[in-house]
């Protein structure tokens, strides 16, 4: 039985879907147990939503109100993780922040709640009547190695999608001592990808500059992913060199299936090139 020193409630969102038999919320803290699940295996979607301010006064209130947004998003109880980011400038793979790009990153129990939560949750609601756009897309997890501040919030689920390609999530935290050598291989990387006839949408980001960044891309299978990850071009070096140097306290990797999106990026939807890519073949 599962014992706290702070008291419990019922989630009254959670408690009404049909896949939790029991869902607890912490007054305390807002974090969620989920105790038992239909059939006994664990449900998780992830959400990664962009948010493009073009005039000044929505990008200085994105930042003047990020402790809001935090103390908002620790109380949404339909989470079980999220990260507020900044993005980079250019291909998006850089230390140079990007004011004008913004983006939550969400894991939640099932892609119903993660869309519902991403159009009325209130810091997706505030950022979506700022932006120019928006877009969200959903993913389900398919694989993931290594801990995102000290847990791995993906619950894997192999399932296929029902969209086509993957999605490739890394993470890392940099030790001080290798940011130098790090970015310096950047530059090389992001011209890869902008290059690459194969990546579908990519885009950096990362919850503080220079220490700490991710790189989110879709891909239309899993070999045009691999081509670029694993080869002999800048990206397949930095990996060697980021092995051999320890450059990171803390790293994850993950990759996912794709279940739809929602809303507009750069005019439409990225994913409709996967579409079409599909019907041409």
């Amino acid at each position: 039985m599962l014992t706290c020193p702070v008291e419990f409630t019922i989630c009254p969102i959670l408690a009404r879907n049909p896949s939790f038999l029991l869902s607890l919320v912490c007054k305390k803290c807002q974090t969620l147990f989920t105790l038992l699940q239909s059939e006994g295996k664990p449900i998780s979607v992830t959400s990664l939503s962009l948010f493009r301010l073009e005039r000044v006064l929505p990008r200085l209130a994105v930042i003047a109100l990020m402790p809001l947004s935090r103390l908002q998003m620790a109380r949404e109880c339909r989470l079980r993780f999220w990260k507020l980011c900044g993005t980079g400038t250019d291909q998006g793979f850089t230390p140079n922040p990007n004011w004008g790009v913004w983006a939550i990153l969400a894991v939640w129990p099932d892609e119903e709640t993660a869309r519902q939560g991403t159009w009325d949750s209130p810091v997706w609601a505030r950022w979506r009547r700022s932006a120019a756009e928006d877009w969200t897309v959903f993913l389900r997890p398919t694989a993931a190695r290594g801990s995102w501040s000290g847990v791995n919030p993906f619950v894997v689920d192999t399932a296929p999608g029902t969209q086509p390609g993957i999605a490739a999530l890394t993470r890392a935290t940099l030790r001080p001592s290798r940011a130098l050598r790090f970015w310096n291989r950047v530059p090389d990387i992001s011209a890869a990808i902008g290059a690459d006839p194969d990546v579908t949408f990519k885009i950096g980001i990362g919850e503080v500059p220079v220490l700490h960044q991710a790189t989110f891309s879709i891909w239309p299978d899993a070999d045009a992913m691999a081509r670029f990850a694993r080869g002999s071009g800048p990206h397949g070096q930095a990996i060697r060199a980021v092995r051999e140097g320890n450059w990171f306290s803390e790293e994850l990797y993950a990759r996912f299936s794709i279940l739809g999106s929602a809303g507009k990026w750069g005019g439409g939807d990225p994913l409709a090139r996967l579409k079409t890519r599909k019907d041409a073949a």
